[in-house]
């Protein structure tokens, strides 16, 4: 099976880099299953109704969010309405929305996509390891799923090695978001689990983690309050991470980080690239 994750999606430049990009990579690359970080879709802060039905429109199969779900106040109502829109599931009980869906592909296999909040340098929330122990448990790989994606959203790259190791050989897929820097130790664990500590973001990168500049830069040296950040509005870039899983084991068997874009370095799958 092919998957690919897309990281956090910054704003207006994410947006169009990936309605631009995505239909042509899931025709090119023949996808099974594509699944989009949205937290930082609208103006940098949350995701509307509209923008993540121009996800679905554009070729995502689902949609993940993190700590910034509720900045736009309209998904709390939609969310309850769109079983393919993710809240971490570690949130306290009650929240709107659902932490995991179990997903049907074109060609009739079942892809299990989880979202998770880590607590390192983050909100208290309940316990990660346990809320997707209990996510997994419920929808086994090779029992329930063909294959299962967890989307980490944490800021200590520990917390997420930690999960990581701990799911190493039950999920086909655990990949961190939320930094919005790409890093560069997408591998294979032991167990067969792909790993990337963060898919990086989809933006423009002449920026401040997707900000334009000069305001982050001012609040670090003065310290004193200024104008609301802004999105920048460059060109954007597409990044996150490609994985072809095992057919029997639902196990990964290839993996590899994604960007295309004008300000890094291009990285693409040459195992789909041939």
């Amino acid at each position: 099976m092919r998957l690919l994750f897309l990281g956090d999606v910054v704003g207006k430049p994410g947006r169009q880099v990936v309605s631009s990009r995505l239909p042509l990579l899931r025709e090119r690359w023949k996808l099974d299953c594509v699944v989009i970080n949205g937290e930082n879709a609208a103006g940098g802060f949350g995701i509307t109704e509209a923008i993540c039905e121009e996800f679905l429109a554009a070729g995502a199969d689902a949609v993940t969010l993190g700590n910034h779900s509720w900045d736009q106040r309209e998904a709390l109502v939609f969310i309850a309405r769109q079983p393919r829109l993710l809240r971490p599931a570690n949130f306290p009980p009650g929240t709107p929305g659902r932490g995991a869906t179990l997903l049907d592909t074109a060609d009739g296999r079942r892809v299990l996509v989880v979202n998770v909040m880590g607590r390192v340098f983050m909100d208290a929330l309940d316990d990660p390891f346990a809320a997707v122990d209990r996510e997994v448990g419920l929808c086994p790989l090779r029992e329930m799923a063909d294959a299962i994606l967890v989307d980490v959203h944490a800021e200590a790259t520990s917390e997420k090695e930690a999960i990581g190791h701990h799911l190493d050989g039950r999920v086909s897929v655990v990949v961190g978001t939320h930094t919005h820097v790409p890093t560069a130790d997408g591998r294979v664990l032991p167990g067969g689990t792909a790993y990337l500590s963060d898919a990086g973001m989809c933006g423009d990168y002449d920026s401040v983690l997707g900000l334009a500049k000069d305001e982050p830069i001012r609040r670090f040296i003065q310290k004193t309050p200024g104008s609301r950040a802004e999105v920048a509005t460059g060109e954007g870039t597409l990044c996150g991470f490609a994985v072809e899983t095992d057919d029997r084991s639902g196990l990964a068997i290839h993996a590899a980080a994604v960007r295309i874009g004008p300000h890094l370095e291009e990285s693409r799958p040459r195992f789909w690239e041939a």
